[in-house]
């Protein structure tokens, strides 16, 4: 079965929008926490949010409170000394080492773990001494794919921005082909394989051409239906999507 984690970030920045900088007595909204609540009461398997060191979104206290909730935690991180010592603290079900600028808007491109590979792997391998599951998020490229086995993730997360941005019938199927050979190239190295970015109710279909799939992360696309239909509807519609899967 394909499951969904449900990425609040977004919901996180719609607050930050009006309650950067709160006074006493301010009742921030909306609530990544209670869309979580939401999203999960309508079968999202786990719950995505990722900590940027900027802190443009999501809070820590957004983290340690959806750390508490049910279903799991996905903490996507950037690879750095502070951000490990928080999550070894924190200790979520899982971790997805992601790259970080601060000039980007969201999460522009995968992670480069061949070039940063004794790194990645000194991250990988602490987090996963605490009994935190690691995914890297990497482009569907064979050198960062094979670099991740090798430094003992767990699971990949491919990033499937290209994918989403593509135009025309050309550039949409070069870029499947890259996800269809990079998922099957991490499942042959005994990885599980995720996917996430830019992913919505259109295009998603054409993923089911993507073997092995484990789990999809999406978030914006949710969010930006619940505003005209509410949570649980958004992600009902986002899981009925995910049926039609069948690797």
């Amino acid at each position: 079965m394909l499951k969904l984690g449900v990425n609040v970030d977004h919901v996180a920045t719609l607050r930050q929008a009006r309650y950067r900088d709160t006074s006493h007595g301010a009742h921030p909204e909306p609530s990544p926490l209670e869309f979580a609540r939401q999203a999960i009461k309508a079968g999202a398997h786990g719950i995505t949010a990722h900590l940027r060191e900027d802190c443009r979104h999501m809070q820590p206290h957004d983290i340690v409170a959806l750390r508490k909730l049910k279903a799991p935690l996905n903490l996507e991180m950037a690879v750095t000394p502070a951000m490990l010592a928080y999550a070894l603290k924190l200790k979520p079900a899982h971790a997805c080492l992601v790259p970080e600028r601060r000039e980007e808007v969201t999460t522009e491109g995968g992670l480069d773990v061949c070039g940063a590979y004794n790194r990645v792997k000194k991250t990988v391998l602490a987090l996963q001494s605490a009994k935190t599951l690691v995914s890297l998020f990497i482009a569907p490229d064979p050198e960062q794919i094979c670099a991740a086995a090798e430094c003992g993730a767990r699971f990949v997360e491919l990033h499937t921005g290209a994918f989403a941005n593509a135009k025309g019938a050309s550039t949409l199927k070069r870029e499947l082909h890259r996800l269809e050979t990079g998922a099957s190239l991490a499942h042959s190295l005994g990885l599980k394989v995720n996917a996430g970015h830019g992913i919505n109710y259109d295009n998603i279909r054409y993923l089911y051409t993507v073997p092995h799939l484990h789990e999809l992360n999406i978030g914006h696309s949710i969010i930006s239906r619940a505003i005209f239909m509410g949570a649980h509807k958004a992600v009902s519609d986002m899981l009925d999507l995910l049926e039609g899967y069948h690797p």
